[in-house]
């Protein structure tokens, strides 16, 4: 009997303990994500997009708003010569800046596309101070839709985001649903969902580590992200607002994603396809974290365009 009481309160300590534990780990990774690292725009880097834009025949300008909470959120505004009338909305990833995106920007500015990039809240030298993945971007993104509407030439806004960004523009579907067509690569279907796979590959296992022995940690840093910041991150997540829209939605993830798996984007178009959406899902094959344009530049480029150019006109409400 006495054995038995001794098993039974050593099975309680370990237990107090692992809850402990991960309890800890999870106010730990609740703090990171909220305040990500900022890297700010260099006059390098202004120099750079500057050129980029002179020799695509189109002009740069700085472009700001001010979102609901009073921040001041910075951008580019990248205008081609000769317009075609459509613009795009450029997200960036998680611990970036815009310059992540410029890229990209060339290639659509080069086809007639103007292009908008955005710094995130808390990223580059737009303001605030935490992440909230598409709790409260969501709403930013809205406004730099109106901004981009307000232009009486731009017919079309699409939009096009990596990594946090791609999560962030289908997010964003809720709080803005007149974009023509959205290009998300890399992207987390939520938040909760992601949390599994950053504890797994924390502890180099998988995400059914971060499920089953790390949920704790992912409950309990939840619980305190809402008592101490007012952010409920369980609440990011792209994957309803895109399986509630009828924006379409075109899906890029590599198959050595090793950020985050390419399971997150079959989960998205899953869903999407259980509300009787029909989005597209490229998967490169040996293309790691966003790096379809970089992998298979001449298919990203085909594919994008083509997708583009096929859907001219935003989806009936």
């Amino acid at each position: 009997m006495r054995l038995l009481k001794r098993a039974l309160l050593a099975c309680a300590i370990l237990l107090f303990l692992w809850l402990a534990l991960t309890s800890l780990i999870g106010i730990y990774a609740v703090e990171g994500a909220l305040h990500t690292q900022r890297i700010p725009i260099t006059d390098d880097d202004t120099a750079r997009a500057n050129k980029i834009a002179i020799e695509s025949s189109a002009m740069l300008s700085n472009a700001s708003i001010t979102s609901r909470d009073g921040l001041r959120l910075d951008a580019w505004l990248i205008k081609p010569t000769h317009p075609n009338g459509r613009a795009v909305i450029l997200l960036h990833g998680q611990g970036d800046n815009r310059m992540g995106v410029l890229g990209y920007a060339q290639l659509l500015i080069e086809n007639g596309y103007t292009t908008l990039l955005p710094d995130a809240r808390a990223h580059g030298t737009s303001d605030g101070t935490l992440t909230t993945y598409g709790i409260k971007e969501s709403d930013d993104i809205r406004r730099w839709f109106e901004f981009l509407r307000a232009d009486s030439s731009t017919q079309c806004i699409d939009g096009l985001g990596n990594s946090m960004g791609a999560g962030l523009i289908l997010e964003s579907l809720r709080a803005e649903p007149g974009f023509c067509t959205v290009i998300a690569e890399s992207p987390f279907s939520s938040f909760r969902e992601a949390s599994y796979d950053r504890l797994g590959q924390q502890l180099g296992l998988t995400d059914r580590v971060g499920r089953t022995l790390m949920r704790p940690a992912v409950e309990v840093g939840a619980i305190y992200g809402r008592l101490r910041y007012g952010v409920d991150l369980t609440q990011a997540s792209p994957i309803e607002s895109a399986a509630h829209s009828a924006v379409p939605v075109f899906l890029i993830h590599g198959l050595a994603d090793s950020n985050l798996p390419y399971r997150h984007s079959e989960l998205i178009r899953s869903a999407m396809q259980l509300n009787h959406h029909t989005p597209e899902l490229w998967e490169p094959p040996n293309t790691e974290h966003c790096g379809a344009f970089s992998t298979e530049p001449a298919e990203y480029r085909t594919r994008v365009l083509s997708w583009l150019a096929a859907r001219n006109a935003p989806p009936a409400p």
